[in-house]
């Protein structure tokens, strides 16, 4: 599938703000299965600079300032993108079983970004939570082979939990939407993250968009999409990550396209950053995931 992406944030302040700082995340990083063309970053009003790198972990992150007082910013980023399904043996993988896997992870000699040792354990919103933890046993079994693990976390969390988009907030606790059983992507994604972990599971928060497809007879909204969030498991080296979306009950695929991936959600937000002022902020996003076939 072939598409074309653009992502406008749109931030007002209710009296002008100075010296603000930006971290934005919002160029794809390098993927398995996808080739992205045509990248663009537009910023209102126009900073001196825009740094593009590399972010913590798996993640491109442009950073500029604004000295000047503003009361309004728009960021908008552009880019089309060819994304490939998913390799066909992942329907029927299995992969080691979770007593192996701790042992591969574990000896595996790699504190790269994409190496399971940075997403084997807590991370500042995905902390260890001990009902997640008996949860997690309560479904996981030693010999379960690890992609058996994930399909079965991810097809707990969609029958157990309720999505609601009114639910929660980004700062809400993982540990709340547990206990409540609702939210939105960001909070299953955290909670099937503090489960896996808690059975020696690397696990790792994948930031992207998906695209929606319209009721029949309905015309596609435009900028009507949001972000979304998945989980990446390490599955061993011969499988190396695989996308699990705990939201629709479906491993990532073509209609997943990949942004970034982190320990949690603070490694990959699409934007963050500090400004000098006590003024309220507002924020309003309009995402369009637009099929070129």
């Amino acid at each position: 599938m072939r598409y074309a992406v653009s992502h406008k944030t749109t931030l007002s302040y209710a009296a002008p703000v100075r010296l603000a700082q930006f971290n934005v995340r919002l160029r794809p990083a390098a993927w398995p299965g996808q080739s992205v063309s045509d990248y663009s970053l537009s910023v209102d009003p126009r900073p001196a600079a825009i740094s593009e790198g590399e972010g913590s972990y798996h993640v491109n992150e442009a950073r500029f300032g604004l000295q000047e007082p503003i009361d309004r910013l728009v960021i908008e980023s552009r880019f089309k993108v060819e994304r490939e399904d998913a390799p066909f043996f992942f329907a029927e993988a299995k992969g080691p079983t979770l007593v192996e896997l701790r042992e591969k992870a574990m000896a595996l000699p790699d504190l790269s970004a994409l190496g399971p040792a940075s997403y084997s354990f807590a991370s500042p919103i995905a902390v260890p939570e001990h009902e997640i933890a008996v949860w997690a046993a309560e479904h996981l079994v030693e010999g379960m082979a690890v992609m058996d693990a994930g399909r079965t976390l991810m097809e707990a969390i969609h029958t157990e939990f309720s999505f609601d988009s009114r639910a929660t907030a980004t700062d809400t606790p993982p540990i709340e939407a547990f206990r409540n059983r609702h939210g939105v992507c960001q909070d299953f994604t955290h909670v099937m993250i503090i489960a896996a972990r808690a059975r020696g599971i690397p696990a790792a928060y994948v930031s992207g968009y998906l695209r929606t497809i319209p009721p029949a007879g309905k015309a596609r909204l435009v900028g009507a999409d949001a972000m979304h969030a998945w989980v990446n498991l390490w599955c061993g080296e011969e499988l190396g990550w695989v996308g699990f979306d705990p939201t629709n009950n479906k491993l990532a695929d073509a209609d997943h396209i990949f942004i970034g991936m982190g320990r949690d959600y603070s490694d990959v937000a699409p934007l963050d950053g500090t400004f000098r002022g006590s003024s309220e902020q507002t924020m309003h996003f309009a995402v369009d995931v637009a099929p070129l076939d």
